[in-house]
């Protein structure tokens, strides 16, 4: 069997910047869901934390992730981080990638996800980040976010749902 991504919704910010993309009112008729993001945030550094929210919640998360910066490695564990998004110390006009996996999200269990992620950089330091995490919640998501201080203007992020063939 094959699986087709649909696309749900696409959303991309408008001049003003956004504190999140939120994707609201997600059907239960998918097997899973994925976000896809290029995003970039207003504050300073090479690479800000990145997080998620499920009915706008960021409660009851924990994640175990791995990162290399291009001369270190090292481990961490965080409460609702998906990756970084691209600072102002960073390349003018590059944009972050990120991608989440959130399996069986209209379950009645608990929610895990894995998430993985890279920043752009003409320097030697630019950020690979990946890992897994749960979301202690029972009840299906309905809506994701995916949050951080200031996102800018086209940051996109898309969602898609996946079918069984």
């Amino acid at each position: 069997m094959a699986n087709t991504f649909v696309a749900i919704a696409t959303t991309t910010v408008g001049s003003g910047g956004a504190a999140s993309i939120t994707f609201s009112s997600i059907p239960g008729t998918y097997t899973d869901l994925v976000v896809k993001a290029s995003v970039r945030s207003d504050q300073a550094n090479i690479a800000n934390s990145l997080g998620i929210q499920f009915n706008g919640s960021s409660a009851n998360f924990t994640s175990r992730f791995i990162e290399g910066s291009g001369s270190t490695v090292s481990s961490f564990t965080s409460t609702n981080t998906i990756g970084n998004a691209q600072g102002t110390s960073s390349t003018s006009n590059t944009f972050s990638s990120v991608e989440v996996y959130i399996p069986n999200y209209a379950g009645s269990a608990n929610k895990s996800f894995s998430a993985d992620g890279v920043t752009e950089n003409n320097a030697s330091t630019a950020y690979a980040t990946l890992g897994a995490g749960l979301w202690s919640q029972t009840a299906a998501i309905t809506s994701v976010a995916i949050a951080m201080g200031n996102l800018v203007q086209y940051s996109t992020a898309t969602l898609y749902g996946i079918k069984k063939d």
